[in-house]
């Protein structure tokens, strides 16, 4: 061992000196979200997951932020590198996942459906505003029998002179109530086209799911379409099949791989805290053998998921990232943090019940987080589709 290295120091927030991987920018931008994390959200978001509820005006916040299509070029919007929405992703899932499904479902989905997707006009009508968190769109894909096998969608839309009627209904939309407009796809006898849906439309109405246990602090709604009247330019032309809303799906998910280690490092730092203060048979319990193990394992999941997320953005930055890549991410990163989720509650045992700390708030929120945006199993067959060469879907 070289006397330079012997000199290196252990930081215990940040084992393996993944600050010197970043550059200044990028650090810039971690520590701008994470101070907005610990100013505006965590003091409050225990209160926002008792209550069911998020609110509005964070849209706006996080807009002035920047955060909002940070990933986009131009129509107001940052045009970050990959790897800084990540990181700025990491942080705000670190204080809830429903702040950072706000985010998610307004830049990756909604907007990224616009930008990717939709005409000149469209772009120049809508983005602007979505990027200063004025309007609030949601992303309807999924129905109450079409989640993991989209092409089974039961929404229709059908030409009428030279205006779409759409209907039908969409399930688990994340912001649904609350959004300005939402991004509805249908099944046509063209393909599978996307619809820019303003709230107002006549037969276009939302009602709010109640009774979940899990990502609370996040409005998710049912879309009921009802004969829906739209002009013709309310399509986005560009969208022709499936490829349209799995592009955008595959922008969330690359979100919730940085996401998700966000949400296991808050665990562990709440779980190595607490250790260290919790004193029990006359030591702290950090001091355990038992206890020590846990925050070993929990430090090696947190580290590892975030050099796993890295590494992904600076494929993305590069041009080299592939819809498998995404997979394997989400897939490794959310069950890691569900691992170091629920290490983290026994360590702090009865109090790790409670919203006074966050462990118990993650540990429910990645319950959600390991379905949406494609279950583990969907990722997983995804993952062994690429290593064997042969579908398992059908």
């Amino acid at each position: 061992m070289s006397r330079d290295t012997a000199k290196v120091a252990v930081r215990p927030g940040d084992f393996l000196d993944i600050d010197h991987l970043l550059s200044d920018e990028e650090r810039d931008i971690r520590d701008t979200v994470r101070a907005f994390v610990r100013d505006r959200v965590v003091p409050h978001v225990g209160e926002w997951f008792e209550a069911g509820t998020l609110p509005v005006e964070l849209a706006r916040e996080l807009g002035a932020l920047g955060l909002l299509g940070m990933h986009l070029e131009g129509y107001g919007c940052a045009g970050a590198s990959a790897t800084a929405y990540g990181l700025a992703c990491m942080e705000l899932e670190a204080g809830d996942s429903g702040v950072r499904s706000l985010v998610s479902v307004q830049g990756s989905l909604a907007m990224y459906a616009i930008w990717r997707w939709g005409s000149e006009e469209q772009k120049r009508h809508w983005l602007p505003r979505m990027a200063a968190g004025e309007v609030i769109g949601c992303f309807g894909l999924t129905e109450p029998d079409a989640g993991s096998d989209p092409a089974s969608m039961r929404t229709r839309a059908r030409r009428d002179g030279s205006d779409w009627i759409l209907h039908g209904q969409k399930m688990w939309i994340t912001n649904g109530s609350v959004a300005d407009v939402a991004i509805v796809w249908a099944r046509t006898d063209e393909g599978f086209r996307g619809f820019i849906v303003p709230k107002g439309a006549k037969g276009f109405t939302t009602q709010d799911i109640h009774g979940k246990l899990s990502l609370r602090a996040s409005i998710t709604s049912e879309l009921l379409l009802d004969d829906v009247r739209l002009p013709a330019d309310a399509m986005l032309p560009e969208a022709t099949s499936l490829r349209g809303p799995l592009s955008c799906l595959n922008e969330a998910r690359y979100g919730i791989v940085w996401g998700a280690a966000g949400a296991a490092r808050a665990c562990f730092e709440a779980a190595l805290a607490y250790a260290k203060d919790r004193v029990a048979f006359g030591r702290p319990i950090a001091a355990t053998q038992l206890q020590q193990s846990r925050l070993a394992h929990m430090a090696l999941e947190v580290n590892r998921a975030t050099l796993l997320a890295l590494h992904l953005g600076r494929l993305k930055d590069a041009g080299r990232l592939a819809p498998e890549h995404v997979s394997l991410g989400k897939l490794g990163n959310v069950n890691a943090a569900l691992d170091v989720a629920r290490a983290a509650r026994q360590v702090l045992g009865a109090n790790g019940v409670t919203l006074e700390y966050p462990v118990i708030r993650h540990m429910s929120n990645l319950e959600s987080v390991v379905t949406y945006e494609g279950t583990a199993d969907v990722h997983a067959l995804v993952v062994g589709g690429a290593l064997t060469g042969i579908d398992a879907f059908r």
